[in-house]
Order: structure tokens, then sequence, then C-alpha cells
């Protein structure tokens, strides 16, 4: 065990220094200084090339050779595991490009938000193409002569191919197309009218959080282009944005965030600073947004609390009943963004980015062909053409900052989040009576005893597999959808 304790010792520091590097990113996207881009370019890279040391230090592969690992328990074992991921995964990346791509995402991130304010994909494509050129360069060290984006995907959602995925969205593809077709020519509900001022949207996300279960003594929201989690353990950090005449981005934008913060903040303390004291993937992780922002969120027993707390709050709320309230809510809509979908859409923003990225990472798309890709791609697969480019290709962060291989692991949250409601629907038959009075509890103690608390201890269709008693499948996802737009728009 000296051995083991060891290791473990030194990984704590690891992962503290990981924590580190990632509370810059948090602040350059919320408080950092525009002039300050340059300078935490260089604090990134620094920070990475010290991570990717740690990483490969000879003293954790001697550690890993004499450690025998079913001397372990499960825990242990879990631990090594992913140690001995790492330690070999990281050995394949030179720490040189390492450090490049931090330097050069980070950048890249800065370019990207100005290129979206300005509309001007032409700024944006000199840097994308110069981090499509490393990512293809890590991919390549990553697969060893295997495909170079199912080594990229394995980053975000371990053991899942391209294949996996893409046999996942062609039979998940006909029923949401046909579905989405059904809905569009159905007489839709009321849209939301009014202006909604930005401190009463901040307030009531504030309060949405706290019912949702966010520990604000472990966290804090801020705002940003772009929403997003930050963190794990005992500082997890979240951030919302705000429209004036669409409370909706905000409220949901927070119940999405607050999905992936819980579960960081459940995770045992018994596993803080570990390898596995973290969600164990991106599309478990996924999972736990979506079922904070839709199953629950979006529930007709959700939007009746909802629904008293807008008449409070909001003089210009004139929605005519909980009903049709609940009908705006999960209003389907013609629209260009992937983070303002409804559920039928958003798998298919997904499936079009998936398709792409792809074909980046392969070469068989190149960056000074991309807006056009996506133009052709979303007329085809919605029916209309791309407004603008900050409705189009420059929507999303992601790429600026190297994420290849993530976008998939919205769709497999989804599929996830469909299985997890079936199981808790069964398990706790008094739900929409909790719902109804704005308690969370019961449906958010059911996903921190079923998955969150364990964090990274079983890979992640074990994790999914664990928390439902049976294997993950769509099948679940695609009911539940259908029977639910079935209803509100009468088919």
């Amino acid at each position: 065990m000296n051995k083991y304790n060891d290791l473990m010792a030194f990984q704590k520091q690891t992962e503290a220094l990981s924590q580190v590097a990632g509370r810059l990113g948090w602040d350059q996207e919320t408080m950092m200084p525009r002039g300050a881009a340059a300078q935490r370019g260089e604090e990134m890279a620094a920070m990475q090339s010290m991570l990717h040391a740690r990483r490969i230090d000879p003293k954790v592969g001697a550690w890993l050779a004499e450690i025998d690992a079913d001397t372990l328990d499960q825990v242990g074992q879990a631990q090594v595991r992913d140690i001995r991921k790492s330690f070999e995964r990281t050995q394949k990346v030179p720490a040189d490009l390492a450090a490049e791509i931090a330097k050069t995402t980070s950048l890249a991130q800065g370019t990207w938000a100005q290129a979206r304010a300005d509309e001007d994909v032409a700024a944006f494509l000199p840097v994308l193409q110069e981090v499509v050129r490393l990512k293809r360069e890590e991919g390549q060290a990553l697969a060893e002569g295997g495909s170079v984006y199912d080594a990229m995907i394995d980053d975000y959602e371990p053991d899942m191919t391209a294949k996996g995925l893409a046999d996942m969205f062609d039979a998940m593809r006909p029923r949401l197309v046909a579905l989405r077709a059904a809905v569009l020519d159905a007489k839709a509900p009321q849209e939301l009218f009014g202006t909604y001022p930005e401190d009463k949207q901040l307030a009531l996300s504030d309060e949405i959080a706290k019912v949702f279960g966010y520990n604000f003594d472990l966290g804090r929201i801020d705002k940003a282009v772009h929403p997003f989690s930050s963190g794990s353990g005992q500082d997890v950090r979240i951030t919302t944005r705000t429209s004036e005449d669409d409370p909706f981005n905000c409220i949901y934008s927070t119940i999405h965030e607050v999905g992936h913060a819980c579960y960081e903040q459940s995770v045992d303390n018994a596993y803080l600073l570990t390898p596995i004291g973290r969600g164990v993937s991106m599309g478990v992780h996924e999972s736990q947004s979506r079922i904070y922002e839709n199953q629950l969120g979006r529930s007709r027993a959700f939007t009746g609390w909802l629904f008293d707390q807008m008449r409070k709050r909001f003089d210009e709320f004139d929605s005519s009943s909980e009903e049709a309230f609940y009908a705006t809510v999960n209003r389907v809509n013609k629209g260009y963004i992937r983070t303002e979908a409804d559920e039928i859409q958003y798998n298919l923003h997904v499936m079009l980015r998936f398709d792409l990225e792809r074909a980046l990472m392969s070469g068989d798309l190149e960056v000074v062909d991309l807006e056009a890709a996506w133009n052709d791609r979303f007329a085809a697969d919605f029916g209309y053409a791309v407004d603008k480019p900050s409705n189009g290709v420059l929507q999303d962060v992601h790429w600026s900052v190297g994420l290849f291989g993530y976008f998939p692991t919205y769709a497999l949250g989804n599929l996830y989040a469909g299985c997890l409601h079936e199981t808790l629907r069964a398990d706790v038959p008094d739900l929409d009576a909790q719902l109804r009075k704005g308690e969370l509890a019961p449906a958010t103690e059911w996903l921190k005893d079923k998955l969150q608390q364990h964090g990274a201890l079983r890979s992640p269709e074990d994790t999914i597999t664990h928390a439902c008693g049976k294997a993950p499948s769509a099948e679940p996802m695609l009911s539940y959808l259908e029977k639910k737009f079935s209803e509100i728009y009468d088919l």
C-alpha cells in the first residue's frame, strides 16, 4: 500500500494544479480584461507544460509497475485504472505540442468571441485553421495509426467510437425527423411576449439554482457569452446569460448548468482531488444537465410552480394558464441555436456538428470550406437557410478551444437522461406532486444516490447501468419525446 499511497499523494497535487488551470479558463470567460488574452495564453501554456510533465513523470510509471491492482478494493482499482490511462495517453503527445495547443486555443477563444460579435467568419478562420492543424497532430499521435476521431472521442466518452455514435444517430434520426415534421405541421402553442428585466431574471435564476440543489457555499453564478460549468469538489462555478425578451434563455441555461454543477458537488468527498473525484464522462455529465433541464425543468408539474414564480416577479408576464405556459415552455420553433433548441430538434443540431467535425479531423473537410458545409447541411436538415454567422458556424465556442469529439456526447447525454428518467419515475411514483410544489429534492437526491456520488468509479456505460438496473438504449428517450409532444400538439 505504500506505493499506492505515494502515487495518490503525487496525483492529488496534479489534480489540484489541474483545478487551478480550470480556474484560469473560468476567469478568461467571465472576468479577465480583454487586453490580457496574450498573457493568459502564455499562462495556460505554462500550466499545461507542468501538468504534462507530472502526468508522464517516471515516478508514476514506476509506481504503476509496482502496484498489484488485485490487492486493491474497487476504489483503488478505479484510481489506478484512470492514472494508468492518463500516463499512457499523455506519453503519446509531445510536451511542446500540448503547450502549443493550450496557448493557441486560449487565444482562439477570444478571437472567436470577437468574430461572433462582429459576424466576421473570415477573422476567425486563420486561428481555427491552426487549432485544427494542432488537434489533427495530437489525434494522430494518440491514435497511433488508428482513427484520429476515435482517439479524440475517448477524451470525453471513454470506450465510445465514431461508428458506435453514428449507428446510434442513424437509429434515432428517423423517429426524431418524423416527430419534428408532425409537430411543425400542427398548431403551435402561444409564444411568450414582453420585456423581462435582467436583474429580475438573475434573481429568479439564483432561486431556481437553490431549488435544484446548487450549493452556493461551494460555487457562484456569473454571466458568459456561452454558459458553462467549471470545477469540481468544493469549488464548482457556473455561468448563465440573459435576453430581456426571452427569460427562458436564462432560466434553462441556469438549470442546465446546475445539473452539471450538482453532479460535481455531489461526488463523494472521499474522492476529492483524485482521478475519480469528478464526472465519469461528458455523456454522463450531459445526462445530468439534460434531465435537470428537460425531464424535470420542462415537465408539466415543475412549470406549474414556475408559472407562479413568473406571475409574482414579472409585470408583463401574460400566459393565460399553467397548461398554456407548459405548452409555451415546450414550444417547438424553427431556429438556429443549439442551446436554445427544443428537445426534439436538439439532437439534430448535434448530429450536424458530429458529421462536420469528424470530416475536419479526417481531412475530408478543410476549415476554409467549413462555413459553406455548415450552411448547406443546415438547410438540408432544417429546411431554411442560416441568416448570419452567429446563428451558424460561429455560434458555439467548442471548436475554438479544441473540443473535437465533444459534441456527440450531448446527444448521448439525452439518451442516458431518458433511461434515468424512466427509472426515476418508477422509483419515485409521487414525483409530480413534489415538482408542483417546487420540491426537487426527491429527484435530485435519487440522482445523487444512484449516480452522482460515485463520480468516475465505474465506466460511463456501467454508471448508467448501475443507476437504471439495465443497459442504456435510445428507446426510453424516444418514447418520452413522442408521448410528451403528441399530448402538447394533439397529434
